[in-house]
This record gives structure tokens, C-alpha cells and sequence, in this order.
């Protein structure tokens, strides 16, 4: 892990930008040292540029520290400065071009959306939990929390470092999954904007009904995507903090 930058945020938060490899990240820790290590939160997020993403990511990164947390993040396969996946955006096209005609996206259309950044998106994941943990002042355990949910599934399942995650509804999942999903076993915080534009409702219920975890909690919201409530992120909060401490 290279750090690129270092700069202290005005409440307390020190904010390291990084590269691993070819992959860029953002890791929040408090400025001050704590006298034990803190738990890490790794925060997901849809693929649309950490750049872009920075504003919500930073906010949620800031709320994670001032409970007792480190976060982290990093950009996503073919996402803001990484190199373009032809695959996704020739599925990404195709799936524009479905739903602008009425149609329903075709399964063979979501496995190319989806299943090539999540076989990528997962390793790239452990790479940098790996480089993370090795830095003084961080332990376990660890969480996620956000979006690609397919990506929360899959880390849930190959990584046994993860103890809780919340999964962010309102990606399109592949049939494969929801296989995957009935082999979770972390507890899991699922929140859910019922009038979410850009999201299957019903296979949002059928994915948490495959999940094989005992605990695990669904959080539905009037609105849609833009709409998630404060108290929603208060709630996600609460859970880590039961799980992560």
C-alpha cells in the first residue's frame, strides 16, 4: 500500500488516500491514536467513480469514526481512473436499451453487468483488507457495509474476516447470487427504499429470503433511491456498533 496524499479533516478525522497496485482507496482513522485498535468498516459503493462518490462516502466515513471506527474504501473495477471493462459497458448499453423499450432485462444481460466486477471487485477487496489490517492502530473484526450488493454477498461468503455487513437493495442480481446468498452466514442489515426507480422490489425480498444467515434484519422506506431517511443510516449504524465492538 502506497499513501498518495494525507490530510486532517476539520472533526477530528484523518483522511489517507492510497494505492495498491493499480487499485486507488481512501482510508478515515481518528487523527488521534487510540489505546486499542479499532474494528474496520470496508464501505461499498455502486460504480460510478470514487470521485463522484466522495461526498457520501466521506460523510459516512466520518460518522464511522466518531463511533469508534476506522472505514476504508476503494474504486471498483472499470470505475473512475481504472481502465473501462468492454463486457460491462457493452451489458450496460444493452440494458439501457431493454428498459428505455419496456422490457425486462434479460438474465444473460445481468450476469455480464455484474459478474465480471464481482469476480474482480472480491480479490481486489481482500488485497487491500489484507494491506489494511497490517497497519498499526486497525483490527479486527471487520464489516461492510453499501453497495454492489452482489459484492456484499460474495465478500460475505469467501471472506471469513467480514462479521456483519449492510447490504445497500437496488442493485440487478444474477441467478448465481442468489445461490451464493443462501451460503451467508454473518448477521446482516438489509435496507430496502420501496419506491427505488431503479430496483426489482420483489427480487430485493426474494434475496434476503435466500440469505442462510439467523440473524438477519430487513429495513424498508418509503422513497426511492435518493430518498434513504437519516434515521436508516442511524439504524445500520447501531448494528455494526452491536457487532463490530
Amino acid at each position: 500500500m502506497h499513501v498518495t496524499s494525507e490530510k486532517r479533516l476539520d472533526d477530528g478525522v484523518l483522511e489517507r488516500e492510497f494505492t495498491l497496485g493499480e487499485v486507488p482507496g481512501i482510508l478515515w482513522t481518528p487523527v488521534s491514536e487510540p489505546s486499542a485498535e479499532v474494528p474496520l468498516i470496508l464501505l461499498g459503493h455502486p460504480p460510478l467513480g470514487l470521485d463522484k462518490m466522495y461526498p457520501r462516502l466521506a460523510a459516512r466515513a466520518r460518522q464511522a469514526v466518531a463511533d469508534g471506527f476506522a472505514a476504508a474504501t476503494i474504486e471498483l473495477p472499470g470505475s473512475g481512473v481504472r481502465p473501462r471493462m468492454a463486457v460491462i459497458d457493452e451489458a450496460r448499453a444493452d440494458m439501457r436499451r431493454a428498459m428505455a423499450a419496456g422490457e425486462p432485462v434479460a438474465d444473460d444481460i445481468v450476469d455480464r453487468l455484474v459478474l465480471p466486477l464481482v469476480d474482480q471487485a472480491v480479490p481486489e477487496w481482500q488485497a487491500a483488507l489484507d494491506a489494511l489490517l497490517a497497519l498499526p492502530g486497525i483490527g479486527g473484526p471487520v464489516g461492510y457495509s453499501g453497495g454492489v450488493i452482489s459484492i456484499g454477498v460474495r465478500l460475505a461468503v469467501v471472506e471469513p474476516r467480514v462479521s456483519a455487513a449492510v447490504l445497500f437493495a437496488g442493485s440487478l442480481v444474477p441467478r448465481a447470487v442468489f445461490d451464493e446468498a443462501r451460503r451467508v452466514t454473518v448477521p446482516l442489515h438489509v435496507l430496502l427504499q420501496w419506491d427505488d426507480e431503479g430496483n426489482d422490489r420483489q427480487a430485493s425480498l426474494d434475496l434476503f429470503d435466500a440469505f442462510g444467515s439467523v440473524e438477519k434484519s430487513l429495513h424498508a422506506n418509503m422513497g426511492g433511491h435518493a430518498g434513504v431517511p437519516q434515521s436508516a443510516g442511524e439504524g445500520a449504524a447501531r448494528f455494526l456498533a452491536r457487532h463490530l465492538k
